[in-house]
């Protein structure tokens, strides 16, 4: 998949002034492919992934970074050509020495390209004593938004018509039957791969039930302590019901629990981009300043995974307004996820 983040990361490569990369963003949404579609710029490329054993003992074995990289080369059997290889740290929550490691390898390895990910990193930064501030740099990746779906699928025609402003009357209605499709799946990578693959929303299903069970999953690992993995397990299970409205922290979703207690637990869903909360504002010019005083309405990482988990997909195929879908509250979902 073409994402717009190739550029971004090209802009990186060849900046004077390169620091090690931290990609960030929720898991699934593509950040391992894109480093590996990147990789076919360098000459060489060395993929660690620090949930395996082998691959995390390099970090936990060593303190040096140069010798953590001519470990790497000699078990890779690779020159050290450091200008032209690129050093992917996949995973590296698991790790906080590693996170904490970044900054001498843009001290004292400036010349090697170094990119890492992981899922959830909020909470493993938490753990870092020493985090290499200014030492590194930071890039986000979201679900795919509407022009990379239109990649995806390929729909190139489209995808120049939609650049067009202002937009060709002829193109609308191809252009609106897409977007449906994307509003009606949103833009998850695997879930965008399989209907190419099938060229139908069956069997979907099972894939975004996945995605789900896996941000519960991880989310409940880096909770901090019981009462609150159970809180943010609630949440979960019942927020897309308050898609249309705003929410009251006090009693959430029929439920016992404090205001304190569900606000730390969203703060949690919010850090890990899986669940954010959107504050109302007042202001009508820039800076837009959120008012934390009132209630906030609330904004999930996918359109797809929205309509999912209110089993929506089958009433949307055969709607022809979509403003009119549950009250008007997709579009506004979908609507931010396009401007996050």
């Amino acid at each position: 998949m073409n994402r717009k983040a190739l550029e971004d990361l090209q802009i990186w490569k060849s900046s004077n002034n390169r620091k090690p990369l931290i990609l960030r963003g929720a898991r699934q949404v593509g950040k391992t492919t894109l480093v590996h579609q990147f990789s076919s710029e360098y000459k060489q490329y060395i993929y660690l992934n620090l949930e395996r054993p082998e691959d995390v003992l390099f970090f936990n074995s060593l303190d040096n970074v140069k010798e953590i990289v001519e470990s790497l080369f000699l078990r890779y059997e690779l020159a050290p050509d450091y200008p032209n290889t690129l050093l992917f740290i996949d995973e590296i929550q698991e790790s906080p020495k590693a996170i904490a490691l970044l900054r001498y390898f843009y001290e004292d390895l400036p010349q090697l390209h170094v990119i890492s990910a992981g899922s959830l990193l909020e909470f493993a930064l938490h753990q870092v004593r020493s985090f290499p501030v200014g030492r590194v740099t930071y890039m986000y990746l979201f679900p795919l938004n509407f022009v990379e779906f239109l990649d995806a699928c390929d729909k190139q025609l489209a995808r120049k018509a939609l650049l067009q402003v202002p937009l060709s009357s002829t193109a609308q209605n191809t252009l609106y039957n897409l977007f449906h499709t994307y509003a009606l799946i949103g833009g998850m990578p695997e879930v965008v791969s399989k209907y190419i693959e099938n060229n139908s929303i069956i069997g979907l299903k099972e894939v975004y039930g996945s995605i789900w069970e896996t941000y519960k999953s991880d989310i409940r690992k880096y909770a901090r302590n019981t009462n609150e993995e159970k809180v943010i397990i609630h949440i979960m299970s019942s927020a897309f019901n308050f898609l249309d409205k705003r929410v009251t922290f006090q009693g959430f979703g029929n439920s016992n629990y404090k205001s304190r207690e569900v606000g730390e637990a969203f703060r949690s869903l919010d850090e890990a981009k899986v669940i954010q909360m959107i504050y109302p504002t007042t202001e009508v010019e820039i800076p837009v300043i959120s008012d934390f005083r009132k209630k906030p309405r609330l904004q999930f990482l996918d359109i797809g995974l929205v309509n999912y988990g209110l089993n929506l997909q089958h009433e949307l195929i055969g709607l022809k307004d979509l403003s009119s879908a549950y009250k008007g509250s997709l579009i506004t979902q979908l609507i931010t996820q396009e401007l996050i």
